[in-house]
């Protein structure tokens, strides 16, 4: 009886060693992946004293000059503001990069590229923001005597830079679109 017990235990302790491991657990068959459709782009033509190509997947809206390019599988917004210059060039740039630098207290950084296009008289700054700031990029362009854009995309979900990173690379591409394309009337 002694021996059947030396036994059992025995053989409960050896599957015991042998049945402790790591908890096999299933994988996911893959990740999330966000992809987009290659953009096409058209004209947009308004009353307003510019013009520019928008993705033909937006929807628009024309607030006086001021568009709202909205992509609703993104869950965000280009905005795009028209003011006009009245000698205050100076005025108009020091508000637009401070809208730009407000940012900076969730940015990781922010990286300025110039934008001049001497043909088409559009001269101007694209920013990146990179981090969990409210917005990822914006942009200002002028003709320096008569017309001032500003320009910024938003996304309607709480910042997160890697979850939203696929879309806004996309709406990245979307904007410097606009600035290549734009032209005054």
């Amino acid at each position: 009886m002694i021996q059947n017990i030396v036994k059992l235990s025995c053989l409960g302790l050896f599957f015991g060693l042998v049945s402790c491991g790591d908890e096999t657990l299933p994988k996911p068959k893959g990740h999330l992946s966000l992809e987009y459709p290659k953009a096409k782009y058209s004209k947009l033509d308004s009353d307003c004293s510019f013009t520019f190509e928008k993705n033909d997947l937006a929807n628009i809206k024309d607030k006086s000059c001021a568009f709202e390019i909205n992509y609703p599988k993104m869950k965000a917004t280009i905005y795009l503001t028209h003011k006009p210059v009245n000698n205050d060039i100076d005025k108009l740039l020091r508000d637009a990069q401070t809208l730009t630098y407000n940012h900076v207290v969730k940015a990781d950084d922010i990286v300025e590229q110039p934008f001049i296009n001497d043909k088409k008289k559009v001269y101007g700054m694209f920013y990146e923001v990179g981090g969990n700031a409210a917005t990822n990029a914006q942009f200002y362009v002028t003709d320096s005597t008569k017309n001032f854009i500003v320009g910024s995309v938003y996304f309607y979900a709480k910042p997160n830079f890697d979850s939203i990173l696929p879309a806004a690379n996309y709406l990245k591409e979307d904007m410097r679109r606009i600035l290549e394309t734009l032209e005054w009337k």
